[in-house]
């Protein structure tokens, strides 16, 4: 069978990271509508709590409010972006960014977040048609201490909630 070249995407590369420049910027700038503006008006929008924001105006409204309290000056930071096409007109892509508040200087770990953004060609250019947002919080290795420990506080609260069950049931006959 031969091989099929793959298109060259990089003109798509390099349209998909502008949005995500301009998503930078007007973050930075604390512009929620022109943070918005660069999602598709019926926009899936998950935000890292679980909040789920249906539409460009949900996502506005909700980014207006939180630059104007606890987000006011802060900052996003991407760190990287990986691209994968789906089809000529969508494609996924992963990145990697942290919110930083004004008083940062550096990139705290505990904010890390990695991005799902699903993008889609339309007649006006690349939107971002959903985004799901999740700070990433690795499992603790099983050889680690904090491993270790929560392996056995489950296991101790699993035997305890046992002998509890027992004994509801010899009471109750």
């Amino acid at each position: 069978m031969p091989v099929r070249s793959q298109p060259d995407r990089a003109a798509d590369r390099t349209a998909i990271l502008a949005v995500l420049d301009r998503m930078t910027e007007a973050w930075n700038r604390n512009d929620a509508e022109a943070y918005a503006a660069l999602f598709a008006e019926d926009v899936d929008y998950v935000a890292f709590d679980g909040t789920h924001l249906a539409g460009r105006a949900a996502n506005a409204a909700s980014h207006a409010k939180l630059f104007e309290t606890v987000l006011k000056g802060s900052r996003l930071v991407m760190n990287k972006a990986d691209i994968r096409f789906l089809t000529g007109d969508v494609a996924i892509v992963h990145s990697v960014g942290t919110v930083m508040f004004p008083w940062q200087r550096e990139p705290p770990a505990s904010r890390r977040s990695i991005q799902t953004l699903v993008f889609q060609r339309r007649t006006d250019g690349w939107t971002i048609a959903a985004f799901h947002n999740a700070r990433i919080k690795p499992v603790p290795q099983p050889d680690s201490l904090a491993f270790r420990l929560a392996a056995r506080f489950i296991r101790l609260r699993a035997a305890l909630s046992a002998r509890l069950a027992r004994r509801a049931h010899l009471v109750r006959w």
